[in-house]
């Protein structure tokens, strides 16, 4: 039988009449199996433990044999130069097949939103004041930063960190932005893959504190900490074939390109 329009909408009404003579017959079937969610659980742990002026526990998913909470070492990686060696003609790669056309200015970029993506500061990570590049990727591209940006905060907690948000100091270029970059940065390339919108610079040495300012003051964290945890997460996402990594010793980022 052929499902023409007016048969499918009045389907439709009659599961939704339906659906609500139920509703009101059985009020029970609306309210959850468990009104405490685990959420709600994991946020009472938290709270009892801020009202003790102690950091919240992990959740009981991390807990070890015994009910003691489960140690989660942090191990960064052997090199970070050997870890991470996408140069710019690995990355430059992937960037054309992944990328837009350059655009020569902002002016230009304006009408090519079709193609981009705003990217601006979030939950899991930070953007800094944007001199050299404008707040735009290809959508792969901000896929994977926003999924390294919530990796970086699980691997945080399961460490038992105090969370940090990650800083993003350069997103997509101009043609313009690069001709003015190189004349005050001699590492800075013509053919550069921040043209693309494919690529985005995260620094190591620089991170955002989440605290709340009425709740307890959260122990000091170490950048390198931070950094080893992060270099974690890039490998890991590196070695799935999601993107290419340059460790930048000069300018103090991770350069990333996304890979697929």
């Amino acid at each position: 039988m052929k499902v023409t329009k007016r048969r499918f909408t009045l389907g439709f009404m009659a599961a939704v009449a339906v659906l609500a003579l139920v509703r009101c017959a059985f009020p029970g079937v609306a309210e959850p199996a468990n009104p405490r969610s685990a959420a709600q659980q994991v946020a009472e742990a938290d709270t009892s433990a801020a009202a003790a002026g102690a950091e919240p526990v992990p959740a009981a998913r991390f807990l070890g044999p015994g009910g003691k909470p489960a140690r989660h070492r942090i191990y960064s990686v052997p090199s970070f130069r050997n870890t991470f060696p996408d140069n710019n003609d690995v990355q430059l790669e992937a960037a054309r097949r992944h990328g837009v056309p350059p655009v020569q200015d902002r002016k230009e970029a304006e009408k090519r939103m079709d193609e981009l993506v705003y990217v601006g500061s979030n939950p899991y990570f930070h953007v800094d004041r944007l001199s050299s590049s404008i707040p735009y990727l290809v959508p792969r591209a901000s896929v994977l930063l926003q999924d390294i940006g919530r990796a970086y905060f699980d691997s945080l907690y399961i460490k038992g960190i105090p969370l940090h948000k990650l800083i993003v100091t350069s997103v997509m270029r101009t043609k313009d932005d690069v001709r003015k970059l190189r004349t005050r940065n001699g590492n800075a390339t013509e053919n550069s893959c921040h043209l693309y919108g494919t690529t985005f610079d995260i620094c190591y040495n620089r991170y955002k504190t989440v605290a709340d300012p009425d709740g307890p003051q959260l122990r000091p964290t170490r950048n390198d900490t931070l950094k080893w945890v992060l270099s974690e997460v890039l490998r890991d996402f590196r070695e799935q074939g999601r993107c290419h990594v340059k460790y930048e010793v000069k300018q103090g980022c991770f350069h990333i390109t996304v890979n697929n």
